[in-house]
């Protein structure tokens, strides 16, 4: 598969000096690859537009990495690829698939001595070009074989390359699904935080620039805090006037992995309420018409009754509010990944897993170092929350984060991943709950 993805790991591997052939179905795609290997350095790259051709031109035992749409277009392909594979080969699906098709599809290829790994792999065209994390599930003997290649071509950080055998069957899928999740849970909360800046504080988009390359210099420094704040810079070059941001309809698509994890989190019984509020919150921002047209019929507060904050109060609070809700969504993530591992007995090493997330990756946060250190101390760990270093930053930041969803319910600004998040420690920090009424 030669689309974005596939064309840029392809690239990729070819600079690391490892020969490698691809395929795609579109020949014009495959012209495209080879005119960008020779462009970007001459590099080992075939192409062929024939699947026979191209599975008889890999040295054996053959290893081919597929990047197609999930669902039936993977099973088309290993089905065209299995007429010409022999025993000992290897087959990788590195998109977003569902970890059942991927245990299903291990089992049918096991069958004819061909082995099959499924491999999540983040960080968008950016990673997959110069150094994305990767997350390998499946056979161990079958990691093993392209281990060396996979972690030359991951994103490198100080502690070694973002890729690690996940664990057995599905798992590398899974653990993808549940980032992509967070992720969703990350973007929501950002977009929350920019909303109060803008709509209580009245920030510009020069002033949240500064904001937000101030907060990636500290505790929130991330991936999508620093490319955040490149965004407020942006000028519309259509009309000439403003910020592009201000013209960017405001709706949102969701792929199939956000809502995946929260299915997860129903059938396992975690409570996943930050990134299921991101979901929610992108199924609302879809209907764009009806929203205008209940703009017009139901009203919120005035605003004029409202006094003028201090700014740079604001900003700080929003900065801790926003760390302490990253923390809960985080350990939303972590429990769903704790609670699947314990299911399907995959041993999931979940200090490895937040350590490949350090790099390469779209949720890429020094914040993650913090979460390896949690569970490099407690490998059982219940929960991130009862982490002494992070219980006690949520101790820390809690007026914070409290005032800051008090003024935004109080000026009619839905924040419902801070709300959620907020819920989700009160929730969780209390010895007893209301659920005796519900009981009784």
């Amino acid at each position: 598969g030669l689309a974005v993805m596939g064309q840029n790991l392809a690239l990729n591997i070819a600079e690391e000096g490892i020969p490698i052939s691809v395929f795609n179905r579109s020949a014009n795609k495959v012209d495209d690859t080879v005119l960008r290997a020779e462009r970007e350095g001459q590099l080992p790259l075939y192409g062929y537009k024939d699947v026979k051709d191209f599975v008889a031109s890999i040295e054996r035992p053959r290893a081919i990495i597929i990047l197609v749409k999930a669902g039936a277009p993977v099973d088309d392909t290993i089905a065209a690829l299995s007429q010409y594979l022999e025993e000992g080969d290897l087959i990788i699906d590195g998109g977003n698939e569902w970890y059942k098709n991927t245990e299903r599809r291990g089992v049918e290829l096991a069958a004819k001595g061909i082995e099959y790994m499924g491999m999540g792999v983040s960080g968008g065209e950016e990673g997959a070009r110069n150094g994305p994390s990767m997350m390998p599930g499946g056979p161990i003997e079958a990691y093993e074989r392209v281990k060396p290649i996979l972690e030359k071509v991951a994103a490198q950080v100080d502690d070694g390359p973002c890729v690690t055998y996940i664990g057995p069957g599905g798992a590398g899928n899974y653990v993808k699904m549940i980032h992509n999740g967070i992720e969703y849970g990350d973007m929501q909360l950002i977009s929350e935080a920019y909303d109060i800046l803008r709509n209580v504080g009245g920030l510009s988009n020069e002033e949240m620039k500064k904001v937000f390359d101030d907060w990636n210099e500290g505790e929130l420094q991330s991936f999508l805090i620093e490319i955040s704040a490149r965004i407020f810079s942006v000028k519309d070059e259509l009309s000439g006037q403003g910020e592009l941001v201000d013209y960017i309809v405001d709706k949102t698509g969701s792929k199939g992995t956000g809502k995946w994890t929260i299915q997860q989190a129903a059938e396992l019984g975690i409570a996943a309420p930050t990134m299921a509020a991101a979901l929610d919150n992108r199924y609302l921002s879809s209907l764009k018409d009806e929203r205008i047209a209940a703009s017009e019929l139901l009203v919120g507060p005035e605003k004029s009754v409202f006094p003028a904050v201090d700014k740079p109060k604001l900003i700080d609070d929003v900065r801790k509010a926003l760390y302490a809700s990253k923390i809960c969504s985080y350990a939303q993530g972590m429990n769903l990944i704790q609670k699947a591992s314990d299911e399907n007995g995959w041993n999931l090493d979940l200090g490895s897993i937040a350590r490949i997330w350090k790099g390469g990756c779209i949720i890429r946060a020094v914040f993650l170092d913090r979460i390896k250190q949690a569970y490099d101390r407690n490998p059982k760990l219940a929960s991130l929350l009862v982490d002494p270093a992070f219980a006690k930053e949520l101790t820390e930041r809690q007026a914070a984060w409290r005032s800051i969803v008090t003024l935004a319910v109080e000026r009619g600004i839905a924040v419902p991943a801070f709300s959620a998040s907020l819920a989700y420690f009160d929730t969780y920090r209390r010895a007893r709950l209301p659920a005796n009424l519900i009981q009784a």
